[in-house]
């Protein structure tokens, strides 16, 4: 079977809805969102989280839609453009506020469905997480033992519950091994080309309502960033696990090609004092 992998990362999307953090008004929400300091720490996060591991994937064959508005400021419009030009699987998209977030979000990612693949795995990236090296490879390949669970409703989610969770502060990063039920990282939504939805479709703290769920915890499959700057500052279900410690350096080095010491220093220059 051909599973198409088809994920939506959303870089500081103006949008009507999709926030946790409410505005009164669309400027004031702009205001928020494109305020310089805020931007300048989130392409930062993007650039040293998300992007080693994306880049390093060691099965290429993905879509990544990368969304924001076209009014997002320089230099940082411009620089996801030259990202889009040189990452083969990235696809930039700019979009005006639309009142319903979902609606948006399934605006850009139709177009990249492959109608005929037979399954199309969609998975959400917040641009300060991380996914595994192996995350896109493990889930088209995983997916094998899965096809008759998915069969029975055509819907089916695969959660990857094993990460990293690092705290980001004044005081720089700390990192914690933990499970979570169904975080938003490396949670894979499989779907037929024509079901007219998307990962955004289904909030991943009560994906079990929409459809049967496969959990595999046995790697650590994502690491998701906590700071002062998220929508959302919640861990999510789950409890720490034991274990790392001195070795989650090589860990971050080896599962998402992320430096920590370089992203330690970051944080603490990025939120001095």
């Amino acid at each position: 079977m051909r599973v198409q992998m088809l994920g939506l990362c959303r870089f500081s999307y103006l949008g009507g809805r999709g926030f946790q953090v409410a505005h009164e008004s669309l400027e004031e929400r702009r205001a928020f969102l494109y305020d310089p300091a805020r931007l300048a720490r989130r392409w930062f996060w993007f650039e040293h989280v998300a992007l080693p591991g994306w880049l390093a994937q060691t099965d290429p064959d993905f879509t990544l839609v990368l969304m924001t508005g076209p009014d997002l400021p320089e230099p940082w419009l411009s620089r996801l453009r030259e990202l889009a030009g040189i990452m083969p699987q990235a696809r930039l998209a700019l979009v005006p506020p639309m009142e319903r977030h979902v609606e948006a979000c399934m605006a850009v990612v139709a177009p990249h469905v492959e109608p005929g693949a037979d399954v199309v795995g969609h998975f959400r990236h917040d641009d300060d997480d991380a996914v595994a090296v192996d995350y896109i490879r493990d889930a088209r390949r995983d997916f094998a033992a899965m096809q008759p669970l998915w069969r029975q409703r055509r819907r089916l989610s695969c959660d990857y519950s094993r990460g990293v969770v690092l705290r980001a502060g004044a005081g720089g990063i700390g990192a914690e091994l933990r499970m979570i039920h169904n975080a938003s990282a490396a949670l894979t939504i499989y779907l037929p080309p024509d079901a007219g939805r998307c990962a955004l479709h289904f909030p991943h703290w009560k994906v079990a309502m929409s459809m049967p769920g496969v959990t595999l915890p046995g790697k650590v499959m994502y690491a998701r960033m906590l700071h002062r700057d998220n929508d959302s500052g919640a861990v999510g279900a789950g409890y720490p696990v034991e274990g790392q410690g001195a070795a989650m350096p090589a860990l971050l080095a080896d599962r998402f090609r992320i430096d920590l010491p370089e992203l330690d220093e970051g944080a603490r220059r990025l939120w001095p004092g």
